[in-house]
């Protein structure tokens, strides 16, 4: 082509075209509609995915905790649940002034914490000895779950009969070493104990397997510096695998502090036909018992609510006190 350009130059003629070339063609464009259907499955994607867990709590949380609140202002009987009396804070002062309730509430805070402190501890040894390479490894993490797993009832009907006080186990072990004969169902600390034991063994394996999880995540070269700068296994736990783990210690803390308020099956089924009042003298009746001897025997279903509704103010008031706390140490490690 330069050669011809070059001869037509000479020439004096105008020099030869190049070729038109074709520029590629634009993509076709895509139909508004469909654009359109695009960005709305964009945008509306997500909330179509979390949609049916809103759907399931406000039809079995956000509206059941509304209507109760509604009823504990209200005169309710069980046989007419349509037939209201307007009471106000009526139920509410009535508790204040109820022996029973503070009997309640004394005894679900003494359980919980003899119940929750010994499992926590129980579970945070449990989890650093399995942490460690030892042989049947596995099979003792399947076991520990194995009282988990176990139905509430079938595991309390194994307990009342190591605590029965006249042929139980407990007793005669305890006879043994010259601890006299314990009432375990009329005393108030005796029974309690007892519910608790129950408590523990079921909660424990859970909560070892909670820790197991989270000591795994800890880096081991951390444990390799301690080591070789001479630190014992004792100061390795202590100084290493604690601080490691503090955020789930504190989710453990607050789960079982839920669990021991709303605590119910394990004290119903120990009492056994006094299970609902908790002893002959309320000895163990927890909120959680209170509340349905009043809804269900008592059919007053607007005390009940009101029990309800203080339960989850003392919840709440619980998990913002560790809510404070956690923020504290936060702050600490912060500065």
């Amino acid at each position: 082509m330069a050669t011809s350009i070059r001869a037509a130059a000479e020439d004096g003629s105008a020099p030869t075209t190049a070729p038109h070339r074709s520029t590629p063609s634009a993509p076709p464009q895509r139909p508004a509609w469909r654009s359109k259907l695009y960005r709305l499955d964009l945008k509306a994607s997500p909330y179509a995915y979390i949609a049916p867990f809103f759907i399931c709590f406000a039809a079995f949380g956000l509206f059941p905790l509304i209507w109760t609140g509604w009823l504990s202002l209200h005169r309710v009987d069980l046989l007419t649940p349509d037939v209201t009396e307007w009471r106000g804070i009526d139920n509410y002062t009535r508790l204040w002034e109820t022996e029973q309730f503070w009997t309640a509430l004394r005894n679900t805070f003494t359980i919980g914490v003899i119940s929750t402190v010994p499992q926590l501890l129980m579970a945070l040894g449990l989890a650093h000895l399995l942490n460690y390479r030892m042989r049947g490894r596995g099979f003792l993490r399947v076991a520990i779950l194995a009282p988990y797993a176990t139905s509430i009832a079938a595991a309390t009907l194994v307990f009342v009969q190591l605590f029965n006080p006249d042929y139980g186990m407990i007793n005669w072990l305890l006879g043994l070493v010259g601890v006299d004969h314990t009432q375990w169902y009329s005393d108030t600390w005796p029974s309690q104990i007892a519910v608790s034991t129950i408590v523990t063994w079921r909660w424990t394996g859970y909560n070892a397997l909670i820790y197991l999880a989270a000591m795994q995540a800890v880096p081991k070269d951390l444990y390799e510096a301690a080591s070789l700068d001479g630190a014992s296994r004792w100061q390795q736990f202590t100084r290493i695998t604690i601080p490691s783990i503090k955020p789930t210690i504190l989710f453990t803390i607050i789960v079982s502090t839920i669990g021991a308020t709303q605590l119910f099956g394990e004290p119903m089924l120990f009492g056994g036909g006094v299970g609902v009042s908790g002893g002959s003298a309320h000895q163990f009746q927890t909120l959680s018992l209170y509340l349905y001897e009043l809804g269900w025997p008592s059919r007053q279903l607007g005390r009940a609510s009101a029990v309800a509704w203080t339960m989850l103010l003392i919840l709440l008031l619980i998990g913002l006190i560790q809510m404070l706390v956690a923020r504290r140490n936060r702050t600490k490690l912060g500065g």
